[in-house]
């Protein structure tokens, strides 16, 4: 074996070691971020699904607010052209 045979071997091992690393680290749950290894967040937050439900709620009032007094179908083509874009 040549040298620089033996040097793509010793790389091609290394990548594929670095490849198995951080597809173990996916499947339980951390992430590299530099040297550093932290847990990714919970998938069920509830501080967070509370806060999307809230969000929600006030889109659905400031659709309302914005379609009183007009067309409201014209208005709700619109808004849904602008939620597709």
């Amino acid at each position: 074996m040549s040298f620089w045979t033996a040097i793509v071997v010793i790389v091609a091992i290394l990548a594929v070691a670095e490849v198995l690393k951080a597809k173990h680290r996916a499947r339980h749950g951390s992430v590299a971020d530099g040297s550093e290894h932290q847990p990714l967040a919970q998938r069920e937050d509830p501080a967070l699904k509370r806060e999307v439900e809230e969000l929600r709620e006030r889109v659905k009032v400031l659709e309302r607010i914005a379609t009183d007094g007009r067309d409201t179908r014209l208005l709700s083509d619109e808004i849904e052209k602008l939620r597709d874009k």
